[in-house]
């Protein structure tokens, strides 16, 4: 009766150990999923950011059609990924700044788009800089 009862409990041990194992295996790949995916839309997101600020430096949002258009729409998809995946700190951050650079055109002082251009890339580094530490923390 004592066989028996040791070895049923050390399979009850044994089983408390795979159940947690999976579980915690599970959560891991679930931790990974999400940081894959939060990096994939910010990479995005950043790329069609700054594609978009370098075709505006020269011609108006939708003055060339196609290419800003495909652009913000990159973009926008990206952004689409990030509210569905990150905290609001972050979202807010890259509606700032998709909001920023929407609204940027052709200034006729060059100090005046200077500054706007400083602004822009400091929101953008302020925006890497949030998802960076989101994704860490993942």
């Amino acid at each position: 009766m004592v066989d028996v009862l040791s070895v049923a409990i050390g399979a009850g041990f044994g089983l408390v150990g795979a159940v947690f194992g999976a579980w915690f295996a599970a959560r891991r790949q679930d931790r990974m999923w999400l940081r894959e995916q939060k990096l994939k839309a910010g990479v995005g997101f950043n790329a069609a950011v700054v594609q978009l600020i370098d075709h505006l430096r020269e011609t108006r949002l939708g003055d060339d059609g196609a290419g800003a258009n495909e652009l913000v729409g990159r973009m926008q998809e990206a952004r689409s990924a990030l509210y569905l995946l990150c905290a609001d700190d972050t979202v807010a951050l890259a509606d700032a700044l998709a909001r920023r650079v929407w609204g940027s055109r052709p200034s006729e002082g060059r100090d005046d788009r200077r500054a706007e251009q400083r602004e822009t890339e400091d929101l953008l580094r302020r925006f890497t800089h949030q998802l960076r530490h989101e994704i860490a923390g993942t």
